[in-house]
């Protein structure tokens, strides 16, 4: 497979040739479109003007002459009336002047061969050496008639501020094409690090950082990879805690199920012990039939289309009738509960917002002691309502708010199993609220209480 840095290369000295074939082409055609007739003009001028000084003039040595004009610059081809013809000056590199034509110039007419050249898409008329590229003009001298072809020797029209402009180019060029290319290594150097990175975490090794500090779009894209790579590190991570969770707290309810089941085997046990380990196993059943229902509703919550079939329908209603149905816990633990709801309707699932209230009620009478107090309150405002759960329990230390949304984490691992929790709940609550479009807060005094507010928009 071919590097970043060769194709780039490949694509630089490409585009490089295609440019020159292209300005190649567009300057010849310009040429024949636009510039071929004038300068066939300027040089039957010229022609014309040597014709016209040597009748005038007639110079003793018209060999000389001609050898003259030659040096000066130009190539000439004479033809006398007998047929007899000269070269002044380097020789064409094509010979192709037809009979017919330098016939027409002894009779007297003239000859526009740069005009009239065929165009051709790969060859520059005005460097195209042949001797038809010409202009002929006739001329009298001693009384014999002449045919004199003429055209500018390109070679020698060069000057050497010419060949500086000339040089200067493919020094230019030269330098453009290597600055280019140690720009290109500069691009693709980070890219380099950055494919390494990749397949680190496509090993799953999600350890080290990127050495780029740019402050262009590849610093843009390392600073996203490496967030990337962080949040993929945290979740594989909680990946692996979850499974820990998970099989841990599977495995504790079915070992427990387990080993109560082999006690109740025993023919002799007291039918007062028989019943209290029926109620062991059955308590840890509830409690493996709720951690199964609370996975499957976040497994429902997670996936990419939304789960929520939103109706609008009244909340201070849905939230007495949770409180109802946990009111046999308030007088068991012998705790009072304020509520303040104001008539409030809102657009949204009732199932999944169900679970919400459950939550948090269930989690303030867990982490509440008996004789606490509950404080539910409902206002709504013009765009959202806020629902506030308040109790005066043990209320949760600053360091664990942050994570008190992650899946099986609990602030106190020994409390919990006390009160037979998940640590799912407010995973729950939390995805809920999101997909809804509103937002949980918490607001907690260790040893005096917590306070979770969800807010939600109406619509």
């Amino acid at each position: 497979m071919r590097s970043l840095y060769g194709k780039f290369l490949s694509f630089t000295t490409g585009i490089m040739m295609t440019s020159a074939v292209i300005a190649f082409l567009v300057v010849n055609t310009y040429y024949h479109q636009q510039l071929k007739g004038q300068n066939d003009a300027k040089n039957m001028n010229i022609a014309l003007a040597m014709a016209d000084y040597i009748e005038t003039e007639e110079p003793a040595d018209l060999e000389s002459y001609f050898r003259t004009q030659a040096a000066s610059g130009y190539k000439l081809f004479v033809v006398n009336e007998n047929r007899e013809a000269h070269m002044y000056g380097v020789p064409f590199r094509k010979e192709n002047l037809r009979t017919v034509s330098v016939d027409r110039v002894l009779d007297g007419q003239l000859y526009h061969g740069m005009r009239d050249l065929k165009t051709e898409t790969f060859m520059t008329g005005f460097f195209s050496d042949e001797l038809a590229n010409t202009v002929g003009v006739p001329f009298t001298y001693n009384g014999e008639t002449y045919a004199l072809f003429m055209r500018p020797d390109i070679k020698m029209l060069f000057t050497e501020v010419h060949f500086l402009l000339g040089g200067m180019v493919v020094v230019m060029a030269i330098v453009s094409l290597l600055s280019m290319l140690i720009v290109a290594k500069k691009l693709i150097e980070p890219i380099t690090k950055l494919t390494a990175a990749a397949k680190r975490v496509g090993e799953e090794r999600f350890t080290g950082t990127l050495d780029i500090n740019r402050r262009d779009e590849i610093g843009q894209l390392a600073q996203s990879f490496q967030r990337m790579t962080e949040k993929l590190s945290e979740n594989d991570r909680m990946r692996k805690e979850f499974i820990n969770d998970v099989s841990h707290d599977f495995q504790s309810p079915l070992l427990n199920i387990k080993g109560y089941a082999n006690l109740l085997m025993d023919s002799e046990l007291p039918e007062q012990e028989r019943r209290n380990y029926a109620k062991v196993i059955q308590s840890e059943t509830e409690r493996l039939s709720s951690l199964t229902k609370q996975l499957l509703l976040l497994t429902s919550l997670d996936q990419l289309e939304s789960p929520l079939k939103p109706i609008n329908f009244r909340l201070d209603e849905q939230l007495k009738e949770v409180i109802r149905k946990q009111r046999w816990l308030l007088e068991e633990k012998q705790m009072s509960l304020v509520m303040e709801l104001d008539e409030v309707a809102i657009t949204g699932d009732p199932s999944f917002l169900e679970k919400v209230w459950e939550n948090l009620l269930s989690n303030a009478l867990k982490y509440t002691e008996s004789g606490g107090e509950i404080d539910i309150r409902l206002s709504g405002g013009f765009d959202d309502v806020e629902v506030a759960v308040r109790d005066n329990g043990a209320g949760i230390a600053t360091e664990h708010l942050n994570r008190l949304f992650d899946r099986f984490y609990r602030v106190d691992h020994s409390r919990t199993h006390e009160v037979e929790g998940t640590g799912l709940g407010l995973s729950i609550v939390d995805q809920v609220v999101k997909l809804h479009g509103g937002r949980v807060e918490i607001a907690s005094v260790e040893g005096e209480g917590t306070t979770f507010t969800v807010i939600l928009p109406k619509l």
